[in-house]
């Protein structure tokens, strides 16, 4: 039996604080680890669900934490933010749309295999399963490598008025990507 050699990851004694550009190295880093077979003893049994959401930790200290997450079709995230945590992910595979709220109005982009997207303090998005370009496998969920600093702790979740405002629902507490 092999032993999956496991990336590094700055911690705060190599960097004051981490930056957006620190997290999409870490998720860039993470992905590459992924493809190489480095994390497939944590892949549950029978492969990643197709019909359901599903995430594992990768990494996780005061100053990092790392996830890979699968998207379904049908299963949205809800408008949030990520408390006090900086955050960057990069798509392995498939395409995910996000809705981020640019203080006046939802605006999307789409990510596909190979992106990547920083999301600074104060980001308020969804994050959602998109289709795939023709001749795609239809319905194969999306894998995405996220990473936070610090660890996430927190997750506010929000809907638009009817007047075109943000409105806060809740905040909760978490020790995961998902609340």
């Amino acid at each position: 039996m092999s032993t999956a050699v496991l990336p590094t990851y700055p911690h705060v004694s190599d960097s004051p604080r981490l930056r957006l550009p620190d997290l999409l190295a870490a998720t860039d880093r993470a992905a590459a680890d992924f493809l190489d077979g480095h994390y497939d003893h944590l892949l549950p049994p029978g492969g990643v669900p197709v019909d359901d959401r599903w995430f594992t930790r990768l990494h996780s200290d005061d100053d990092l934490d790392v996830w890979l997450i699968s998207w379904a079709p049908g299963h949205p995230t809800d408008l949030h933010d990520h408390g006090n945590s900086l955050g960057a992910l990069t798509v392995l595979s498939g395409a995910l749309n996000e809705f981020r709220w640019t203080g006046d109005q939802l605006r999307r982009r789409r990510l596909s295999a190979g992106d990547q997207a920083a999301f600074p303090l104060g980001w308020v998005h969804d994050v959602v399963w998109a289709p795939s370009p023709v001749g795609a496998q239809p319905h194969q969920p999306t894998l995405s490598v996220h990473a936070y600093s610090p660890r996430l702790t927190t997750m506010s979740y929000y809907e638009v008025t009817d007047r075109g405002t943000l409105y806060r629902q809740r905040t909760e507490l978490t020790d995961a990507p998902e609340g």
